[in-house]
């Protein structure tokens, strides 16, 4: 389905919820606030305001957030853009030692920082997430947490890029930094 933002501007908050609550796994919450702050000039406006709902969220609401995320290669019920997400990754094809050793890092990073790992795996290869999982379970904390909210403002861009005709704007993707 595709959009224009003159066609989302016009949507009840009950429709705009149910178009773009997906955007942010698991959490509509994100879309119904955003609601509250149209017009959009644009789609990149429309992330911009999405992004800026979650980080003025709670660190409870932003855990949970988080923790809407399915763990990378996890043989669980997925949502559909998940799931796209991951077989574009190739994380659908495993072998039985890749499926073990994702499995090991979930585990190590979940246990460490108390949610699932998050990257916007798409155009990334199963060596190049892995790598990055090895890596990131060395983050303190904080700069995790940071990390995790970068990823997720990734997968909305690229979740939203998809409704509309075009790809969102990256010229101003240094505000949208932490």
């Amino acid at each position: 389905m595709r959009l224009t933002v003159e066609e989302l501007n016009g949507l009840s908050r009950e429709r705009f919820a149910s178009l773009l609550g997906r955007i942010f796994e698991h959490s509509p919450w994100v879309a119904e606030q955003a609601w509250e702050e149209r017009p959009f000039r644009s789609p990149q406006h429309l992330h911009e305001t999405m992004v800026r709902k979650v980080r003025s969220a709670s660190p409870e609401a932003i855990l949970a957030l988080f923790r809407a995320h399915p763990d990378l290669a996890a043989r669980i019920s997925m949502t559909a853009d998940s799931v796209k997400e991951q077989r574009s990754a190739g994380l659908d094809r495993l072998s039985p030692e890749e499926y073990g050793r994702f499995e090991e890092l979930n585990k190590a990073y979940t246990q460490k920082f108390g949610f699932p790992f998050i990257m916007a795996v798409s155009g990334k290869t199963k060596e190049e997430i892995a790598q990055a999982m090895d890596a990131r379970i060395a983050n303190e904390p904080s700069a995790e947490w940071r990390r995790a909210l970068e990823e997720i403002s990734r997968i909305a861009e690229i979740r939203l890029a998809s409704l509309f005709d075009s790809h969102l704007p990256t010229e101003r993707k240094d505000e949208m930094s932490c």
